[in-house]
């Protein structure tokens, strides 16, 4: 979300009616999250120009550990130099920290993509943007989940009854750090993600949301501490005491 936000961000600043925008001082605190959206703090550092020259050797766009050779138009301004700053800082105080983890396996080689694309600039804005995009859908419709085995028949649903609320084991990227709790598609992807938890042997889909408007589900080691709710399902495994029993 953060990612995804920063790149519309920086969408907006390649093409903003004033021109191209950088932002000089880019750092991690020059930005803060209003209503799930990236915010830029301090606009005193951001500025329309760009390089002068006469020449492509007066194009070289220097960071600490690397440097990008860049074009000079025949303007006389080093093309895109600030778009380009604006990815690359984007690439190495964001995108190192945030993008290879947390994600579902079957999306890491997209988001890989987009790492090693916006650190060596194949990319542009529109390109990342574009390739954001496609990983937000491909995650919120869960066509990553294609070809999978099938493991919700391992499980005998329990329905008018939910898991009371307690500490149990943890995970992680957890959404609460009382126990394991996961945003997943559907109670098909829940089952893989129990199955693939030595500790796990229930579950229950809860009704909070995410904010790509997925689930969270509350993963269990105990399936016996049950109450009634008629609007909720609890998912037990069969190989359990409880679940042979049942």
């Amino acid at each position: 979300q953060i990612c995804l936000s920063l790149v519309k961000l920086l969408f907006y600043l390649a093409h903003s009616p004033l021109g191209s925008i950088v932002l000089l001082d880019f750092q991690p605190r020059q930005f803060v999250m209003v209503d799930g959206n990236l915010k830029v703090t301090d606009m005193d550092d951001a500025s329309t120009e760009e390089l002068s020259c006469k020449e492509d050797n007066d194009c070289t766009l220097d960071f600490p550990t690397k440097s990008f050779p860049l074009k000079c138009s025949t303007a006389g301004k080093c093309e895109g130099i600030n778009e380009k700053k604006n990815l690359f800082n984007a690439y190495r105080f964001f995108f190192t920290y945030l993008l290879p983890h947390s994600a579902p396996s079957a999306l890491r080689p997209f988001l890989s993509d987009i790492l090693n694309a916006t650190g060596d600039l194949r990319y542009g804005i529109n390109e990342t943007l574009k390739a954001f995009e496609k990983v937000l859908h491909l995650y919120k419709s869960g066509l990553y989940l294609q070809k999978r085995p099938l493991h919700l028949k391992d499980y005998i649903s329990l329905k008018g009854f939910r898991l009371v609320e307690g500490e149990d084991y943890k995970c992680w990227p957890s959404y609460s750090h009382l126990g394991c709790l996961l945003s997943v598609h559907s109670a098909e992807e829940a089952a893989t993600i129990c199955n693939s938890q030595s500790q796990c042997q229930s579950f229950i889909i809860t009704p909070q949301r995410t904010w790509t408007g997925r689930s969270l589900a509350s993963f269990r080691s105990s399936p016996t501490d049950l109450i009634p709710d008629a609007n909720a399902v609890v998912y037990i495994k069969r190989s359990t005491s409880l679940g042979e029993r049942l």
